[in-house]
């Protein structure tokens, strides 16, 4: 069956997405980029790469990832962005593709929530991508909420990632949430019915 890509912009709703997609989709497989890269930090080597990039202003006393303050780092400055990413993604990408490659043989989908998806060419590895997205207003407010940042924060952290107007124009779907839940998930059926009735070939 095939792998399906979901991807957006930061706090325009990939995991509600998703969830919704697990009511549809009680079968399918899923896999969680933000999940992944959350326990890749916990690893002692990526530990030791974090330290040799970033110093010890990044770890407590006691040697334990102070992720408010890596988080504020990269976000204000790319080239720490970017060699954060350079320790993480690769990593990511090989433990979804694996895992994307032992399910194509099951009769059930394979969906791999993927906020940086077109950052990282993962859009190669998947049959169809989803893009999340939501008006600039909805989003800003989101960010802001669910950080408790500024809006000036927020938009920087929106800016750092490719822009929401770019990556509804590579998706197959685009999945618009500026609404509620109900909404969502009308749209998860919708997508769900499409591809249940379409003829998949192997990559």
């Amino acid at each position: 069956m095939p792998v399906i890509g979901i991807s957006g912009g930061i706090s325009t709703g990939k995991t509600t997405f998703c969830e919704c997609l697990r009511q549809v989709l009680p079968t399918a497989k899923f896999f969680n980029a933000d999940g992944a890269a959350h326990m890749l930090l916990e690893r002692s080597e990526v530990k030791r790469e974090i330290h040799a990039e970033f110093g010890s202003c990044v770890f407590s006393s006691h040697g334990d990832l102070n992720r408010a303050r890596l988080r504020a780092i990269i976000f204000g400055d790319a080239n720490k962005k970017r060699a954060l990413e350079r320790i993480l993604h690769p990593r990511i990408r090989r433990q979804w593709r694996t895992e994307a490659k032992s399910y194509r043989n099951s009769p059930n989908f394979f969906v791999a929530d993927i906020p940086l998806l077109y950052e990282t060419a993962g859009e190669s590895l998947c049959d169809r991508v989803v893009v999340v997205g939501c008006s600039e207003k909805v989003q800003l407010a989101r960010l802001k909420k669910r950080m408790s940042i500024t809006a000036a924060a927020a938009r920087k952290m929106i800016e750092s990632q490719l822009s929401l107007k770019e990556k509804m124009r590579r998706a197959d779907h685009i999945i618009w949430n500026n609404g509620d839940r109900a909404v969502l998930i009308e749209q998860a059926r919708f997508l769900v019915a499409l591809w249940q009735g379409q003829t998949w070939t192997k990559k």
